[in-house]
């Protein structure tokens, strides 16, 4: 398997940023850790090991990149408005820079799908859906998809484009991009066990939005023994990436 390390600096974020890159060709997709994670942590857990064999024969690309999140949704008790402006820049980060890498990197033609376990599901479902220009696919697991969770009394235009319950809810029928959603492969799974009560409420809000607008998406609810813990995701993400790849 082909395996890369990156550090290049960041001209949205004015640091240096680190990434790892898993593969050689076939489809793209970038890999965003949990909460105030690191670009190694889907490695270490033995996420990369459940897909070799589709990283080995030219299917996958994996990237995983790194989060701010210390900086930005876990910084409670300091200024909600720097906090949403680091986020933004570090979107554009990821949208400006890293997707750019990855094409000079990788010779496929398509678009890029996202995933992530937890906080990652949460970005990986929020880029997509803001930029399904670049992005053709995602897999969230176990995410909360409303920002007041991490938000509770600041609210203004930025922290609304990240709320994925809000936007989505006046999100109009005719909106561009609903046409480039039912083209896309959207997968949302959540267990119901341990620590998962939060996400439930949110999976089922977009269950009825996206059924609403005529979005195909496939909302998979495990069972109450599957709990918010890496075990069940080892044998989710394998599970369904098959089906984007």
């Amino acid at each position: 398997m082909q395996v890369t390390y990156h550090k290049e600096y960041s001209y949205h974020l004015g640091c240096d940023m680190e990434y790892k890159v898993f593969g050689h060709a076939g489809k793209p997709v970038i890999v965003f850790p949990c909460q105030d994670g690191r670009f190694f942590d889907f490695e270490n857990r033995g996420m990369i090991e459940t897909v070799k064999g589709s990283i080995e024969d030219g299917r996958l690309m994996l990237v995983c990149v790194d989060s701010i999140d210390k900086w930005t949704w876990s910084l409670l008790g300091h200024d909600e408005s720097e906090r949403i402006e680091l986020h933004e820049r570090w979107f554009r980060y990821i949208t400006d820079e890293v997707v750019k890498r990855i094409y000079e990197m990788n010779p496929y033609e398509g678009k890029i799908a996202t995933t992530g376990c937890s906080m990652g599901a949460t970005h990986a479902l929020n880029f997509f859906l803001r930029r399904p220009d670049i992005f053709d696919g995602v897999i969230g697991l176990s995410g909360v998809y409303h920002a007041s969770f991490f938000f509770p009394n600041y609210h203004d235009s930025r922290i609304y484009d990240n709320s994925i319950t809000d936007y989505m809810a006046n999100m109009p029928s005719d909106h561009p991009y609903i046409d480039l959603y039912r083209q896309s492969d959207i997968i949302l799974c959540i267990g119901t066990g341990r620590w998962e009560n939060d996400g439930i409420p949110d999976m089922h809000f977009l269950e009825n939005r996206f059924k609403e607008l005529g979005v195909p998406v496939w909302f998979d609810y495990w069972g109450n023994d599957v709990d918010h813990d890496w075990p069940w995701w080892l044998m989710q993400f394998p599970y369904f990436i098959s089906y984007i790849i």
